[in-house]
């Protein structure tokens, strides 16, 4: 099936929650359609996660890890000897559609291939489930604009049947189709496994939460992580993790999911850019830690870092850390 081309004008005009195309819903000689109604899927994350060595120079590890959480969703992680953000990168499949959130810090496919290895992905589940990988059109996305999240799009640009998200706040909006940001909530169709959109500013003003009804994953960005939540505009963020609060109200949620780790299992909190972390947290979180730290961020009425046992909510603090004695005066 070709590949839609669209340029930077066309986002708003096509955005990618759009109806699929009939062709799309009706290939020749196509596979039976998986059922994606029977939620939660069983899944799982891994006991421990590449998370760099103690010389990044010497570090034999693949540059990105790839777990399957189960047979129809993988999840990136970058090696930590490659970047110490390490970004995950959620990889949802749908009977049409396959979706990429947060590509990691990488440019060129020449310092390492994000692309080819999301292109094995893509062929390793089309061969186990009867598809033909060309067919499959691949959304590559982003939670916000920070560089360790949309860097490796790069690597997309010239890739058959594939949409990229553009990098303003304008065309961010107009790729699922958002008039009524951040409270407006989209449905992205994936063909027949749906994935809800909706505006999480805080941390930056572009920025959104994902609801996978098939895993019933959570996925937060970097409004809210295993690590230090930057906040740089308080209203916003404390408005977003209501949101977020009043969202598991209503909905079922296995876990909640950001797209770092900065913190160990005993609540240590590894310096800005280490490049090992030997004894690092889980990156799925829980909808009581979540309620958590809602709870403690009413409490808050002042710039500063404030850790609630699983997260440090770092308000308005973006030029410091735990180690450092806080420069800012207060009234």
């Amino acid at each position: 099936m070709e590949g839609l081309r669209v340029d930077r004008r066309d986002f708003l005009a096509l955005p990618a929650v759009a109806a699929l195309p009939a062709a799309a819903l009706a290939l020749p000689g196509a596979a039976p359609r998986i059922d994606f109604s029977a939620a939660p899927a069983r899944g799982n994350f891994p006991d421990k996660w590449i998370c760099g060595s103690p010389s990044a120079m010497d570090n034999r590890d693949p540059p990105i890890q790839v777990h399957w959480y189960d047979p129809h969703s993988a999840i990136l992680r970058q090696n930590k000897a490659y970047s110490y953000e390490a970004p995950f990168a959620p990889l949802y499949f749908g009977n049409d559609r396959v979706l990429l959130l947060d590509e990691g810090f990488v440019s060129l496919r020449t310092d390492w291939d994000l692309r080819g290895i999301v292109d094995g992905c893509i062929a390793d589940w089309a061969a186990r489930n009867g598809r033909r990988a060309e067919d499959m059109e691949l959304l590559v996305a982003f939670s916000h604009l920070h560089a360790d999240h949309y860097a490796g799009v790069n690597q997309f640009a010239d890739r058959p049947n594939t949409r990229y998200m553009g990098l303003t706040h304008e065309e961010m909006l107009g790729f699922w189709g958002m008039t009524a940001f951040p409270e407006q909530v989209v449905t992205l169709d994936l063909g027949g496994r749906e994935i809800l959109i909706w505006g999480l500013p805080g941390h930056v003003m572009s920025e959104f939460a994902f609801y996978d009804r098939w895993t019933q994953i959570l996925y937060t960005g970097d409004m809210f992580y295993a690590g230090r939540c930057y906040i740089s505009f308080w209203e916003p963020w404390f408005d977003s993790i209501k949101r977020l609060i009043d969202f598991c109200d209503r909905n079922p949620v296995s876990h909640v999911m950001g797209c770092h780790v900065e913190i160990s299992r005993k609540g240590e909190d590894y310096p800005y850019g280490v490049t090992w972390q030997p004894d690092e947290a889980p990156v799925q979180m829980t909808v009581a830690d979540l309620r958590h730290a809602f709870e403690v961020a009413k409490t808050i009425t002042a710039p500063g870092i404030y850790f609630t046992g699983k997260v440090f909510l770092c308000n308005q603090t973006r030029g410091t850390t735990t180690i450092d004695r806080n420069p800012y005066i207060y009234d």
